[in-house]
């Protein structure tokens, strides 16, 4: 099988064992703890990295050889140390976990975001909505595809590596969906955009089109987004009971 063909197999595949029988809550809460794990060892710039105890059996997969330009933002941001680091340390066993059931977007970011600058909130809402639902319903050559389990499983896993956990999806559908070539560019767009290379970009899903290429990267900064303010929100409402 193509490399189209197959994760095309996986969509379907995961929409049958869906329908025939569900995961149980013990189950969906163990695949997540193992992949916001996993996400802490995707490095940027094409390699994993395991933590020593794993070394031993470790696979090391080779970095792109492309050049990673340091890129100068000092004169984008006031403060060029600021950027993303891990939500946690690698070999920490409990690792901090958000359940978006108990501070959601549509139930609490909204509403208090709309207090504090006046609608705003409908326009972030409708920017989300906007993005998440962006598709063709194609997949390369193939039209009329039901793409709504891809865009969720990226949607999920940028929020997977922020430690934002949703009780109702089962996180084993993202290892099914997105290699490992994807996930290393997803961690690279989302937590380091400067670091994104040509090479990384080619990389993944080489027989889609460029402007599906594009409504992934749409996904992932909206997703990012709203993770970052989700816990900008939560922390003020805390302050402010």
């Amino acid at each position: 099988l193509s490399e189209l063909e197959a994760l095309m197999e996986r969509m379907k595949r995961l929409q049958e064992d869906k329908e025939d029988e569900e995961a149980s809550q013990e189950e969906m809460a163990t695949r997540f703890e193992k992949e916001k794990k996993e996400s802490l060892l995707v490095i940027s710039g094409g390699i994993w990295a395991f933590p020593v105890q794993f070394l031993h059996f470790a696979v090391l997969f080779p970095a792109f050889d492309d050049e990673i330009v340091s890129t100068d933002v000092s004169r984008y941001v006031e403060d060029p140390g600021f950027g993303y680091k891990d939500f946690a340390r690698r070999g920490e066993d409990h690792l901090p976990t958000f359940r978006a059931q108990d501070y959601t977007w549509e139930n609490h970011g909204f509403s208090l975001v709309n207090r504090l600058y006046s609608d705003i909130g409908h326009l972030l809402d409708e920017k989300f909505r906007m993005v998440y639902n962006l598709t063709y319903n194609t997949m390369a050559t193939h039209e009329d595809v039901d793409t709504t389990t891809l865009r969720r499983a990226l949607f999920n896993y940028v929020h997977c590596m922020y430690g934002i956990r949703y009780d109702d999806y089962d996180y084993g559908e993202v290892n099914q969906l997105l290699e490992r070539s994807l996930k290393v560019y997803i961690k690279t767009v989302t937590c380091y955009p400067e670091r994104t290379t040509k090479r990384m970009y080619d990389s993944y899903w080489r027989q889609f089109k460029h402007s599906e290429k594009v409504h992934v990267n749409l996904l992932l900064m909206e997703a990012r987004m709203q993770a970052e303010l989700l816990y900008a929100l939560r922390a003020i409402t805390r302050h402010l009971t």
